[in-house]
């Protein structure tokens, strides 16, 4: 599922960078609630092996960073990251 998730980050990644660009006339945030709702299923898992809660936090960390730069963007164009 891990996999899964990273696949879904880099594909989310694509679509906003070609929104930005002009490709795609609204911002992808059904992809984006997708994302999220398997990161919260992910995050309350307690099956998860440690190896796997650290590759789930550093996927994380980078799409944080990530969200919050098409947070930035967004506003910059009048719109809102809902």
């Amino acid at each position: 599922t891990l996999s899964r998730l990273e696949e879904d980050v880099r594909k989310l990644k694509v679509d906003f960078g070609i929104y930005f660009n002009g490709g795609l006339k609204r911002p992808p945030h059904e992809a984006r609630g997708r994302v999220e709702s398997v990161i919260k299923r992910l995050q309350d898992d307690r099956g998860l092996s440690y190896a796997q809660r650290y590759q789930l936090n550093s996927l994380l960390a980078g799409y944080t960073s990530h969200r919050e730069w098409w947070r930035r963007l967004l506003k910059k164009k009048g719109e809102e990251l809902v």
